[in-house]
């Protein structure tokens, strides 16, 4: 599903999101925040912001393919990142790639005090908007 992506004349161009994509499809598709666990539900990368954005990511590919969406047909994503700091971002970016390549779906970065556990550094939940 090919969405528009626009980055405004006026507004600064970002090199790993875009600030506006509409959107064509028939029906949305919303992923629950994923959080850095292996399928057997135990955190990957205690203390490892890569390892942990990298698992992440990973999860929120596979909950994607399970409601028939590509990571091209994500429109929003939200990053929730425990204690943010900025050295975070260049640790977190390369699990993105990962899933999403190219695409750079429109995005908040939040840095929050804490997650649902407080070994989890990092949070990843999305948008979709995918054909019938």
């Amino acid at each position: 599903m090919a969405h528009l992506c626009i980055n405004p004349e006026g507004i600064d161009a970002p090199n790993n999101y875009t600030h506006v994509i509409v959107a064509r499809g028939s029906r949305m598709v919303f992923i629950a925040g994923q959080y850095p666990e292996d399928r057997n539900g135990h955190l990957v990368g205690p203390g490892d912001m890569a390892k942990q954005a990298a698992q992440a990511f990973a999860n929120l590919g596979v909950a994607l393919s399970a409601a028939g969406a590509q990571p091209q047909d994500v429109t929003r994503l939200g990053i929730y990142v425990a204690q943010f700091k900025s050295e975070y971002l260049p640790l977190i970016d390369p699990g993105r790639r990962a899933v999403f390549g190219d695409h750079h779906p429109t995005d908040v970065l939040v840095g929050v005090e804490t997650l649902a556990f407080p070994e989890y550094l990092i949070e990843v939940e999305a948008i979709a908007v995918i054909p019938d």
